[in-house]
This record gives C-alpha cells, structure tokens and sequence, in this order.
C-alpha cells in the first residue's frame, strides 16, 4: 500500500495569513457548507425552493459561504432543531474558532469502478474509505478553515477494456487515452492518501472574499452533473475571489467567483502501452508538467423577473510552462468571447470551455426548472455561432417538485437528462469529445478524473427519482439512471465493423435513507446495477452492486 500526502502550501498562501494582521480591525467572518455534504447542501436547496428568501444567495455558485457565523449557526439550528455549541473566543472576542462536522464514508464497489460526483474518493472496485474533520477560525476579516481528508482504496483489478479486442478498436482506444487523463484503473496496488480536503484561507470584506483554498467547487444549476465544475474530481489549489452574497445593482442582484490554480496530472498510465499498429506505438507519452487553470462564474438575479437566475462560464486550462507572464497569459478569461477576435490559441496552447446557465424558482408551486448549455470551444465569430451553435455543445435539463404531505412530511419528485456526445458538426469539420482538446492533451481533469459531469466524454445520461421527507434531515430516495458511456469513442472504434448493437449502457437503480439522531448523522445508500455490454462488449451483460455508509457528527 502507498501513503501519500499532498498538503504543500506555497509561499503565496502563507502570504495571505501573514497580512491578514494587518486587517484585524475589521468585521466580516464567514463560515460554508462544503461541496458534498449531502444531507446539508439537498435541505438548504430545499428551503429555498420554497422560500429564497430565507438564504442569502443563490445555490448556484458553492461552496455556499454564508456571510457570517451567526447566519451558519442560524441555518444549522432550522435543519437539526438543535442549539449550536458556542464557539470558543479568543482576543476579547475579536476571534473565534469551532470544529467543523466530522465525516466517515465507506463504500464498496462489486465488480468494477464506478461512482461520480464523490470528491477525493476514486472511481475503483472493492472497499474505499474517506475519513474528514477539522476546525474553522476567524479573527477579524481572516477567516480560515482546515479540514483535510483521509483517503484509503484496496483498488484490487478488475476486467477493464479487453485486450481481445482487434487492432483497429484499440487504435481509437488510444485515440481517445492520448487526449485525455482519465486513467481505466488508478495504479495497480491499494493506497492511501492524506489530501488537504476542504480548506481555505481567506480575507472577507463586505461581501466579498479574497483567499487561497483546496475545496471542491460546483457551479450551475445541475443536481446530479454540471458542465463547468462540479466534486466529480478531488479539490485543486486555487485563488479565489468570490462573493458572499448578492450584490444588489440597477440590473438586479449578482454573484460571482474568479479562480486561477493547479490540475496535477494522475501519473497513471493507460493499459497496455505496449501496443503497436502498422509498426507504430498507439501510446504516445504526455508532457509530465502540471496544468494551470484559469476560470470564473457569474451568476444574474434581474430584477424584474422574480425567482430567475441566469448564468455565465468560462474556464481556460494550459500546461504552467506555456504561461505567458501578461495579464491575457494569466488572466484569459478577460480575452476575447470569439476566436476571430483573440490571438490564435494554438500560440498559447490553451484549451477553453464556456457555458451559460438558467434555474427558474416558483415558490407558491414549491418548484423548479435548469438547464445548463456550453461549448468545448469557442466559436470563431458570430457568424459562426448563428450558424452552428451546436458545434462542440453539451447541455443538461432538469426539473423539481415538492409535494406537501400531512404531518409536515413532503415528496420530492425529480429529474434531470445530460448530453454529452458530440453533434453532428463532426461530419464536417474537426471536433473532438467535451473535456478533451487539441492543445492540452491531459484534458480538463485533476488527478484522473474530469472536473465537470462525472459520465465523462462523449456520455449521456438520464435520471428520474423520488424522495421523501420526514423532517429536513431524514430522507428516503428513490432513484433510476441510464448512463451511455462514451458514444463519440463508441461510434469510432465499433461502427466500422457493423456492431451496432454494443453500446456500453449502465441501468441503475438506488435507493438511499438518511436520518440523524440529535448531533449524529447517518446516510446509507444501495446501487443496483446492470451493465449492458460491459467496455463495448456485444452480449456481455455485468450485474454490479455499489453499497455505502456514512457516520457525521454535527459538533
């Protein structure tokens, strides 16, 4: 088994601490709800479906940070009926610091690797735990939070993509590895990882915060994908400058948040690199420097229409040593909306990925509708765009609705449809699948795995589900997925041999309680599902199980 660490800050981050003792004077704490914290981000999208104006800002931009400490021990006393411990003070009150919820997930996978939007843990077969804790202090503007995590997969082998199939299938194989690091199986060996999780350091100052953090992010409306960022992969490192809360203007309210940080590569290579076509290696080495990411959101509330919210994203990733040292080098997302327009790329070797987003609240029908629409790359000119704005699209739709039911007890239907597979603007002009490009060939991902829809390229999926609630904590979900994994490969490597019947299509069915007993937190869930045409594999149908359960405890 290996141990490894990754809590290296840079000089930068410490600088961050060191000035904030010059800030002392001011007042502006904050505290978040994490990415990932189930329980507490489904209730908190819930109460403002029925009402939004019980929250500050909008769910669209997290993780959610609440504009101060009183608002986070306000919120967590409406979803647990129970009185927050005081936090302990320091300084004459000038600082404060408490412990953040704790967290044990185990889960098991049967057969294969399989799971999405789970953060640190890794798509592997077999067990896998995650343990996580930590304390939050502010003082002043600087507020920080520590919370690393501990990560342990056994990762045993499992039956990947068949080395029985023809020379010609694993040459679009490795069309598709060669462009992107997205590793079958993450090592060979069990391993265990202590990650710096959720944490971050920031300034906070009238809405506004300024900091350096390692939490995972999630932007749009999505509940089970999002194009641009969601907790499909590990955080990264980043600098963010966000808001906290609305800021209101005569066009209506807005958030936003701009960041600029590391994807590290996964170090894994795909299997059997050894191949050759024509006396050619399918394989071919990528470059071993990191990735530097560039991005920002910003999300619209317009004033005259009540319960809308509209968005834009737009995220540049390059190799750290093709930086130029300008402002459009480290800050391209200010550069030109089209090509046309900018500096061609290709002089900077950089990749670009946009999306624009809506989610309409109807309170009085205790409803909402989304949908998020984007582009693997950016048009030429507007012409372009008139004329083919499916080129090198993905988009997601989805929907919910809360049914009351009596003795406080509510239903919760709902779904959501995500598109991935390339259009057919491929048939005439050069295109390539989402989350995968010309110029950086470790695609957007971290650590091996995508940064944004957890189906990864070239998928589609389809999900309807029902919940019941008993209180705002204590749940019981129902829910149906149809995954299609990677058309665009698929449609490459297997219709030239007239197989048109091996999709690779995952049906699941899951169900899921959580409940909690005063401060304790416990969700368990149970997958079933049936891979039809396992890895393009005509008639070779795999039953699979996925069971987890996780312990919190609310301090």
């Amino acid at each position: 088994m290996r141990f490894k660490t990754d809590l290296q800050f840079s000089p930068l981050r410490f600088f961050f601490f060191f000035l904030s003792l010059l800030f002392v004077h001011f007042k502006g704490t904050s505290q978040s709800i994490s990415v990932g914290q189930s329980i507490l981000e489904e209730a908190v999208r819930r109460m403002d479906i029925q009402d939004s104006s019980r929250l500050s800002q909008s769910v669209l931009i997290r993780p959610l940070h609440l504009p101060n400490v009183t608002n986070y021990d306000s919120l967590m006393q409406v979803l647990t009926g129970l009185e927050t411990p005081k936090r302990t003070t320091f300084m004459n009150g000038k600082g404060s610091v408490r412990f953040l919820p704790a967290y044990f997930q185990q889960q098991y996978n049967s057969h294969h690797a399989f799971g999405w939007n789970d953060g640190s843990l890794f798509p592997a077969k077999g067990y896998q735990f995650r343990a996580s804790a930590g304390i939050a202090a502010n003082f002043g503007i600087l507020s920080i939070q520590l919370k690393p995590e501990l990560v342990f997969a056994a990762n045993p082998a499992f039956r990947g993509f068949s080395p029985n199939q023809p020379d010609s299938s694993w040459y679009h194989y490795y069309t598709f590895q060669n462009w992107i690091d997205m590793p079958e199986r993450f090592g060979e060996k069990s391993f265990a990882k202590l990650l710096p999780g959720q944490s971050s350091i920031r300034f906070n100052y009238k809405g506004m915060s300024l900091g350096v953090s390692s939490e995972n992010l999630w932007w749009g409306p999505g509940t089970r994908n999002a194009l641009m960022m969601s907790n499909n992969a590990p955080g990264f490192y980043h600098i963010s400058f966000n808001s906290t809360r609305p800021h209101k203007t005569f066009l209506g309210k807005f958030e936003w948040q701009l960041i600029a940080g590391t994807l590290k590569n996964s170090g894994v290579l795909p299997p059997d690199t050894s191949r050759r076509l024509n006396g050619q290696p399918l394989y071919q080495p990528k470059k071993t420097a990191n990735r530097y990411i560039n991005a920002v959101v910003i999300d619209w509330q317009p004033k005259w229409i009540k319960g809308l919210n509209l968005g834009f994203a737009r995220s540049f990733y390059q190799y750290s040593d093709n930086i130029r040292p300008n402002l459009n080098g480290y800050l391209p997302v200010l550069s030109a909306f089209f090509k046309g327009n900018a500096q061609d790329e290709n002089e900077f070797g950089r990749d670009q990925l946009l999306s624009f987003f809506f989610r309409w609240v109807f309170p009085k029908e205790k409803a909402e509708i989304y949908g998020e629409w984007g582009r693997n790359d950016h048009s030429g000119n507007l012409s372009d765009f008139v004329q083919e704005p499916e080129h090198s699209r993905a988009y997601l739709l989805g929907l919910k609705k809360i049914i009351d039911l009596p003795a406080n007890r509510q239903l919760e239907l709902f779904g959501e449809i995500t598109q991935l597979e390339t259009p057919g603007t491929k048939l005439v002009r050069a295109l390539q699948p989402w989350y995968v490009h010309y110029q950086v060939r470790h695609g957007y991902t971290h650590k091996g795995q995508v940064l944004g829809a957890g189906i990864g390229p070239g998928s589609n999926s389809q999900t309807i589900g029902v919940n019941w609630y008993g209180t705002q904590l204590n749940k019981s979900g129902l829910s149906f997925d149809r995954v299609v994994r990677n058309n665009d490969f698929y449609y490459l490597a297997f219709t030239g041999r007239q197989l048109y019947d091996s999709h690779w299509v995952d049906l699941v069915l899951s169900g899921t309680k959580t409940w909690h007993r005063k401060r304790m937190l416990y969700t368990a869930h149970l997958s079933l599902l049936r891979s039809v045409n396992y890895q393009w594999n005509t008639d070779d149908n795999v039953n699979h199980f996925q069971a987890g359960f996780t312990l919190g405890y609310l301090f």
